[in-house]
């Protein structure tokens, strides 16, 4: 006797009216906010006619520049969401001591601290650094594009529809409650019944398909696509950390990759590679998780090492000091970020030989990073300084790391780590790293090759103002965490009983304040250098007198980047260049064939998102139709073999001569 079908189920699964947060004020008024927001965008969007300019130009575009440029908008705007999310965390700590619980339940916070913490690693940190690697690169290399251009826009919009699954999380259902790296068996299904941890699951998994290939894309481009002449010691040092960062990219997330994919087993499909009975074990995911989070941290910290490396070269106007130990030392890093993973977990149970080895690894790990911290200040010596914001940037960059860097050391004694795992002093530590390296990183190149991308410099006063809010902002929000750290308050905690401790999480909520100034700041100085584009407008095609090739093309460069691909002999090749008397060719110009636009990439990103969406509510049916909607897609695209257009070789010339004229006129 067969069951009658129930067809509602199977095509809605488990999504019903009680996943849409009525009951809750603040996710109702976040989503009517958001709602607004997104009307209006559209709104103007349609009013101005920029729909099919967006489409055309930019969503399906293959050119490199385009989608470095779609990468780092994309980080700007989820760094919204992620630090509106520290913000409340930040409020409620400082409101909720003795009988005052604050505003946010405690399950709403600990969603919201999962959520801040993996957006801000991966739809934050991870899109700005993987924006400048692809703006920058191919033109520090003297290549037209990235080896795979299709490949490069169908990798941002895996991760650029990994991001939207995490928002939808916060209107449709519930995000993991468990802490950014999910760890069993809080994120099992008796821990976590609920579809937070699966919209974690595939939101990183469509993001980590992304990542992976542009990881893939950028190790084949500058391996195989270096102007002639350009060896691998005559590299920039910023494309040298492209290339250890992406490295470390292909050889890690495959881990992600298939830990998520266990763990997803054990959720759905009953199996018990996580759980403390029938064979499992949870410490398994704990190895695996931090196998790939360790190389992670290296991964956004090695490129912003590139970017000040070239800022500091260029506004101390000397070649950088020690470049040879600047490669060594980022290959040395690269190898050692991989024999570090078990710092994260002393207090497992490993025993004293495992923890030593470790501990000894993480001390040795710092000497290759200190090494550059001196060649920097080497670099510095006797310079001609000019203290440009890019320069402030990497400045408070120097002085910030150096603190996280010593807390570290501290963190890599195993019995200290025993005393202070778990506390806010760890807090205070990544934040001190991440902040003081990453985001001041991320912040410094894009000021730094903003006139390259656009054509004209951001605005002075209201950088500085951002980065002495950021600045400023970090210190207060993060060193009273260490002293609360090393008073023994853990992390996670909504409400605490003992008052003495309010004032500290206050005087750190004023921080973070400050750095929300610091945000705003960053905003008006895009309006405000918008508006006054003509008068900060630099036609020479090199606005900071800067050192590497890419400042020998126009800004902002044509689509195909150099009418004549460029032959280095220096590994400072612009300013070598310029000592020879280069010349720019008037005459012998070619057509150039450069690849279509393609809307394939758009396209499986949103079926993949579909289908990511369907697998977190068991709407089965619906899933195996993604998954057969985006096999066909991938399918459709490999045989469309139309994906070349002609620059004729007129056009080249019209455009470079029009560039000399200009470079004529501002000399």
């Amino acid at each position: 006797m067969f069951e009658q079908l129930d067809l509602t189920k199977l095509l809605l699964g488990r999504l019903s009216w009680d996943a849409i947060p009525f009951h809750d004020p603040i996710l109702l008024g976040t989503f009517i906010v958001a709602a607004t927001g997104s009307l209006a965008v559209m709104a103007a969007l349609t009013y101005y006619r920029l729909w099919l300019p967006l489409w055309r130009d930019w969503i399906t575009s293959i050119d490199h520049k385009r989608i470095g440029i779609m990468y780092i908008v994309l980080g700007l705007i989820m760094l919204l969401r992620g630090f509106a999310d520290a913000l409340m965390m930040r409020a409620q700590q400082s409101l909720s001591f003795g009988d005052n619980n604050g505003f946010l339940p405690p399950h709403h916070y600990d969603q919201i601290f999962t959520a801040h913490g993996v957006i801000m690693i991966f739809f934050v940190a991870m899109p700005l650094v993987t924006g400048l690697m692809n703006y920058v690169v191919p033109l520090q290399i003297g290549a037209r594009d990235v080896a795979f251009p299709f490949l490069n826009n169908f990798s941002f919009w895996m991760t650029a529809f990994g991001s939207i699954l995490v928002m939808v999380s916060l209107f449709v259902g519930e995000f993991a409650a468990t802490g950014w790296l999910a760890y069993p068996p809080l994120s099992g299904i008796a821990g976590s019944p609920d579809v937070g941890v699966d919209y974690y699951i595939w939101s990183l998994q469509i993001a980590g398909v992304g990542t992976l290939l542009s990881g893939v894309n950028l190790i084949a481009t500058i391996v195989k696509m270096r102007a002639p002449g350009m060896t691998l010691m005559k590299m920039p040092v910023f494309t040298w950390t492209a290339l250890c960062t992406n490295v470390l990219i292909v050889a890690s997330f495959p881990v992600l990759t298939a830990v998520l994919a266990l763990l997803g087993m054990d959720r759905n499909l009953g199996t018990n590679f996580f759980t403390n009975d029938l064979g499992g074990n949870p410490m398994m995911y704990v190895n695996l998780i931090w196998i790939w989070g360790h190389p992670e941290v290296y991964i956004l910290i090695l490129p912003c090492f590139g970017v000040f490396s070239e800022v500091v070269s260029t506004f101390s106007s000397k070649r950088l000091f020690g470049y040879t130990s600047m490669v060594y030392a980022t290959v040395v890093i690269t190898i050692l970020s991989y024999m570090v993973w078990l710092h994260h977990f002393f207090t497992m149970g490993s025993g004293a030989s495992v923890n030593s080895f470790f501990g000894i690894t993480t001390m040795i790990i710092s000497i290759p990073t200190g090494a550059k911290i001196f060649n920097w200040l080497f670099t510095m010596y006797r310079g001609r300084i000019r203290f440009e914001v890019p320069m402030l940037w990497t400045i408070g960059f120097m002085i910030t790391f150096v603190i996280g860097g010593m807390t570290g050391v501290l963190l890599a004694v195993p019995p200290a780590d025993f005393v202070l795992h778990n506390s806010l002093f760890l807090i205070a530590h990544f934040h001190n790293v991440i902040i003081g390296g990453v985001v001041f990183g991320a912040m410094a190149g894009i000021t730094y090759w903003f006139p390259k991308a656009m054509g004209y410099k951001l605005d002075a006063f209201w950088g500085k103002c951002s980065f002495w809010f950021w600045f400023v902002g970090f210190y207060l929000a993060f060193m009273p965490l260490y002293v609360l750290g090393l008073m023994g308050v853990t992390r996670r905690l909504s409400h605490f009983d003992d008052p003495s401790l309010q004032i500290w999480f206050q005087i750190a909520a004023v921080g973070a304040l400050l750095i929300a100034m610091g945000i705003a700041s960053f905003g008006v100085q895009l309006v405000v250098s918008y508006r006054r584009r003509e008068q900060l407008r630099d036609v020479s095609g090199d606005p900071w007198d800067g050192r590497t090739l890419e400042w020998s093309t126009a800004s902002p460069p044509p689509s195909y980047n150099f009418a004549f691909t460029p032959v280095v002999y220096d590994n400072d090749a612009w300013t070598d260049m310029k000592k020879q008397g280069y010349v720019r060719p008037l005459k012998g110009f070619q057509s150039i064939h450069m690849p279509k636009n393609t809307a394939a990439g758009f396209i499986i990103g949103a079926l993949s998102a579909a289908m990511g969406f369907a697998l977190v509510w068991q709407m089965w049916l619906l899933a195996g139709l993604g998954l057969v909607a985006v096999v066909a897609a991938i399918i459709v695209h490999t045989f469309n073999y139309q994906r070349d257009f002609h620059i004729p070789a007129d056009e080249v010339v019209h455009t470079e001569n029009q560039r000399t004229h200009l470079m004529a006129q501002y000399v």
